[in-house]
C-alpha cells in the first residue's frame, strides 16, 4: 500500500494546463486500479453498503494483480478516512459539488493527490481517462483536470486548514462532543485519521512469539506487529499459532475468564476472534451467528488454529428458550464507530437512525442472553461503538430491567493495569486516542464492555 504523504510536500507540482490538456493521451499505468477505487467509492456512498462488501466482488471481477488491487483498496481507505477534508476542498473551489459519480471520482483522485505517495501526473491523468470513459461524464473531463491540478498546486494550503472533526459527518462529531467534550472529540477524530496498528492474539506463549515476530507484547496480552510483511507470510500463521485481532477487541473474552470444560455461548460470533479465544482457553463453545456466510470464515480460522467449536447459523434471538450456559459473550451488532481507523467508510454509511435501531436490537439480544445464563453464571456485553446508547447507557438499562444480575466491576489489573480504561461504574471503555498516551502506544479501537453475574445459585 502506498504510504500516506506527509502534510507538506516539496515535490515538483504540475504546471498549469488548459482544461482539455491530457484528454487524448494514452491511458496512464494504473488506470484499472484507480477505476476500481472510483467505482467502489461511488457504490458505497450510493448504497450504504460496507467497503468490504462492495470492494471484494468488484476486485474479483476486475481481475487485477495483487499490487494493483492493493493500490485500489488504499485509495478507498484514504478517501473515506479524509472524505470531509476532500469535500471541503472541493466546496471552496467549485460553485456546486454534486454527489454521485463525479464526486466519487474527485474523492478517489484527491485522496491520491493529497495523501498518498503516488505521482501527481498519474492521479490526474487517470482521473481524466476515467471521466472520458464513463458515459455522461465526458463533459466533466476538463473540469476534473483543472480541479485536480489546482489541488496539486494548493496541497499544503488544503492540508494546513484541515479540521479533524471535518473528517466525520457533522451529526457524529456533535455526538462525540456531547459525550466526551470538544477536546476529546477532536483527539478521537485525529486518531481516526491514522493507519491502525496490526495486533494479534496468540494461542499460547506470547513472550516467545513476540520475539519471533519482532512484535511488542502489550500489557493486555496482545502482540502489536511492526513488520510490514503480508500476514500470511509471517512465522506461525500457517501453523495456526495466532490470529489477527485488535487489542481492544481481545479484552472482552478475557474478562469472561472461562474455565476449561465450561459451556460458553459466543453470540454474534463472526468473524470468530473471540470464539478462538474462548476455545483456546478450553471452553466448550457454541458459536452463534445469523450469517452462514460469515461463519464459513470462523470455521476456516478455527481449522487453521486447530480449535473446535459448535458453530450454529441461527439468529441468537431464535435460540431455544431452555438453552443454558455458564458464561455468555455478547458482542452485539453496533454502529462500529470505534473502528473508523480500520473501517473509515462506517462514518459515511451509518446514520443517527441506525444507532437507534441498533440500540434496540442490543436491548433485545441482552434480554435473550440474560434468559440463557445459568444461575450463578456470567455475561459479558460488548460493542465496538463510541456511542453511549450502545455502551454505558445500555448497561445501566440492562441492570434496571434485570435485578437478578449484578455488575462485576472490571479491575485495572485484568486489563494490563490500564486504569484509565475503567469507567467510574467499573466497565471497560477504550477511546482510540488514549493508546497514544499509555502503555498501549499506537492507538486502539474504541470499545465498551460490561460484565454481569447472575445472582442465583
Amino acid at each position: 500500500m502506498p504510504p500516506q504523504r506527509p502534510k507538506t510536500s516539496s515535490r515538483k507540482v504540475l504546471p498549469p494546463a488548459s482544461p482539455a490538456e491530457n484528454t487524448s493521451e494514452p491511458p496512464a499505468p494504473g488506470l484499472a486500479a484507480r477505476k476500481l477505487a472510483y467505482k467502489t467509492i461511488e457504490e458505497v456512498l450510493r448504497t450504504g453498503r460496507t467497503l468490504d462488501d462492495v470492494f471484494d466482488p468488484l476486485a474479483r471481477e476486475a481481475g487485477l494483480e495483487p499490487r494493483d488491487a492493493a493500490l485500489a483498496r488504499a485509495i478507498c481507505i484514504v478517501a473515506f478516512r479524509r472524505l470531509g477534508t476532500i469535500r471541503a476542498a472541493l466546496e471552496s473551489r467549485l460553485k456546486e459539488v454534486r454527489e454521485g459519480r463525479l464526486f466519487a471520482l474527485f474523492a478517489a483522485s484527491a485522496a491520491q493527490v493529497l495523501f498518498l505517495d503516488v505521482p501527481d501526473h498519474a492521479a490526474v491523468a487517470t482521473a481524466v481517462d476515467i471521466a472520458n470513459g464513463e458515459r455522461g461524464m465526458e463533459r466533466y473531463a476538463g473540469l476534473v483536470n483543472a480541479v485536480l491540478r489546482r489541488f496539486v498546486r494548493e496541497r499544503d494550503e488544503i492540508l494546513a486548514g484541515a479540521d479533524p472533526l471535518a473528517d466525520v459527518p457533522k451529526w457524529l462529531a456533535q455526538r462525540w462532543i456531547g459525550a466526551y467534550g470538544r477536546e476529546t472529540a477532536i483527539a478521537i477524530a485525529a486518531e481516526h485519521r491514522q493507519e491502525a496498528s496490526l495486533d494479534i492474539t496468540v494461542v499460547s506463549d506470547p513472550e516467545t512469539w513476540a520475539e519471533r515476530l519482532e512484535a511488542r507484547l502489550l500489557p493486555t496480552g496482545s502482540l502489536r506487529l511492526t513488520s510490514r510483511a503480508a500476514v500470511t507470510e509471517l512465522p506461525g500463521f500457517e501453523e495456526g499459532k495466532w490470529w489477527v485481532q485488535d487489542a481492544a477487541a481481545a479484552i472482552p473474552a478475557r474478562l469472561l475468564a472461562v474455565k476449561p470444560g465450561e459451556r460458553v455461548a459466543d453470540l454474534c460470533a463472526a468473524p470468530g476472534g473471540k470464539t478462538a479465544q474462548l476455545a483456546a482457553a478450553g471452553a466448550q463453545v457454541v458459536a452463534v451467528d445469523r450469517s452462514a456466510k460469515r461463519l464459513e470464515r470462523v470455521r476456516e480460522n478455527l481449522g487453521r488454529l486447530g480449535l473446535e467449536a459448535d458453530i450454529r447459523a441461527i439468529d441468537a434471538l431464535n435460540m431455544a428458550d431452555d438453552a443454558r450456559f455458564e458464561a455468555i459473550l455478547l458482542d452485539a451488532p453496533c454502529s462500529s464507530t470505534g473502528t473508523l481507523r480500520r473501517h473509515p467508510d462506517v462514518a459515511w454509511t451509518k446514520t443517527q437512525g441506525d444507532i437507534v435501531k441498533l440500540a434496540d436490537l442490543q436491548l433485545r439480544l441482552l434480554d435473550k442472553a440474560a434468559s440463557m445464563v445459568a444461575p450463578g453464571g456470567r455475561l459479558v456485553f460488548c460493542t465496538c461503538s463510541l456511542e453511549p446508547e450502545e455502551g454505558e447507557l445500555q448497561a445501566q438499562a440492562f441492570l434496571a430491567r434485570h435485578p437478578e444480575f449484578a455488575r462485576v466491576a472490571i479491575r485495572a489489573e485484568e486489563i494490563g493495569g490500564l486504569d484509565g480504561f475503567v469507567t467510574k461504574d467499573g466497565d471497560f471503555r477504550s477511546l482510540p486516542h488514549l493508546g497514544r498516551a499509555s502503555a498501549m502506544e499506537g492507538g486502539l479501537d474504541g470499545f465498551f464492555a460490561a460484565r454481569f453475574s447472575h445472582r442465583g445459585k
